[in-house]
């Protein structure tokens, strides 16, 4: 018998809340994070709005000391060490010892771009000839597997402490991974989550791209419209989210809280081919993501009894719906509920599948699932597939057992995990 794998510890860093108790709160709510950027206005964005956390100082104090302040400038890590060192202590574990790192305890976390504004930095620096300058730290923070670096050593880790990077789909993998080699008895326990950096030098890209909305910089918290009828594209966001995954075993062994179970999962590549491109998964490719994850998990395609999708505010939400079902067999009444974080935070590219599945997990703890803000309008071909009801506008009471929740990203790469509410059976 395979190992069981749960979830004992949730740390997040997000435009809509810092700290699980704020999180927990807005998502309870539909309060949003999305806010007018005026950094945005100056540069002459399209778009100038966007989810960011907000941090105050003494926040920050609580988790890098003086020094470790000095000359820090990535965003992407500040979110990334609140998430992760949030995560662990929500998991009841300590740091290992100065002398020996805790051998059995690992670190996959993903990002996508990291150190953009310290990049920046050293660059400006490097062509003043001014390299001496730089200082100590500025290889860290500009290097992708910086954020796994910084945590393994503030931690203690001395398993594999590695970084993965899949755009959009980086948290969800992530925890698949995470989960892999915890099953496989290479690791007792991983931190696992994604982080993203702040700011125009991110998403500058997206806004020359179009495929941002531009109509609501004097409305931000209206801007995310998913599965609406009058999306106008994705609102930017940053921040992290983190899991601590664990064996069964060993979380029963030291009393530990348990949020959830993963049952199993899957990724792949629609290979931008067919309908794949760049920007937009292969249909294909979905459906056969979401199908070997309920073979992984071992269940049934009835068993699930809420999503939470990618669905990030695009023309693609409906396409995504049609995914699902099609995967699945189910539409009308017979479909989950669906739900989709981003109308509270925007996307947060690399950090989005794990902020998303710290939320989804808390659906468990609070039994209930949480609402869809901004899409009162749900777009027609989405109620071709699906009954409104399926879509709840706000929170509502409902203990879920079986939870899919996917990332596709950009690239055409795709992932979906399946969690169970835990059971000790």
């Amino acid at each position: 018998m395979k190992k069981r794998v749960v979830v004992t510890g949730l740390g997040v860093c997000a435009p809509n809340g810092v700290g699980l108790e704020d999180f927990g709160k807005s998502l309870r709510e539909g309060r949003s994070g999305i806010a007018f950027q005026q950094e945005l206005e100056t540069l002459k964005f399209s778009c100038q709005v966007a989810g960011k956390p907000i941090l105050r100082q003494d926040h920050i104090n609580q988790y890098f000391n003086p020094l470790q302040q000095r000359g820090l400038n990535a965003s992407g890590i500040v979110y990334g060490v609140m998430a992760g060192m949030d995560a662990w202590k929500d998991a009841g574990l300590d740091m290992a010892p100065k002398e020996t790192p805790d051998w059995d305890s690992g670190i996959i976390f993903g990002t996508g771009i990291l150190g953009v504004d310290k990049f920046r930095e050293s660059i400006q620096l490097i062509d003043g000839g001014s390299t001496r300058r730089l200082g100590s730290t500025s290889v860290m923070q500009t290097m992708a597997s910086g954020i796994s670096a910084y945590l393994g050593g503030i931690l203690g880790c001395g398993n594999q402490v590695t970084t993965n990077s899949s755009a959009c789909t980086t948290g969800t993998e992530g925890i698949l991974m995470a989960y892999e080699r915890i099953v496989a008895g290479k690791a007792t326990r991983i931190l696992t989550g994604s982080c993203s950096d702040s700011g125009p030098y991110v998403w500058g890209g997206f806004d020359a791209m179009r495929i941002l909305p531009n109509a609501y910089n004097q409305d931000p918290e209206n801007a995310s419209r998913p599965m609406s009828a009058s999306a106008a594209g994705f609102v930017p966001g940053s921040g992290a989210g983190a899991l601590v995954l664990e064996s069964l075993e060993n979380a029963l062994d030291r009393g530990a809280h348990i949020y959830g179970e993963v049952l199993g999962g899957a990724v792949n590549s629609g290979g931008q081919r067919g309908s794949g491109t760049m920007t937009a998964p292969n249909s294909e490719a979905v459906q056969r993501c979401i199908v070997e994850a309920v073979e992984s998990a071992g269940i049934q395609k009835g068993d699930i009894d809420v999503i939470n999708g990618h669905l990030t505010a695009t023309g693609k939400d409906a396409t995504e719906i049609q995914n699902w079902s099609a995967a699945l067999e189910r539409s009308g009444r017979d479909f989950p509920l669906v739900n989709s974080f981003k109308g509270l935070m925007g996307h947060c590219l690399a950090a989005a599948g794990s902020i998303e599945c710290v939320a989804a997990l808390l659906q468990f703890k609070e039994g209930k699932v949480f609402g869809n803000i901004n899409c009162e309008d749900i777009h027609p071909e989405i109620l071709e597939i699906v009954d409104a009801d399926k879509i709840p506008r706000e929170t509502i009471d409902h203990q879920a057992e079986i939870l899919a929740k996917a990332s596709f990203g950009f690239g055409d790469v795709n992932a979906c995990v399946i969690f169970r509410a835990y059971k000790n059976e």
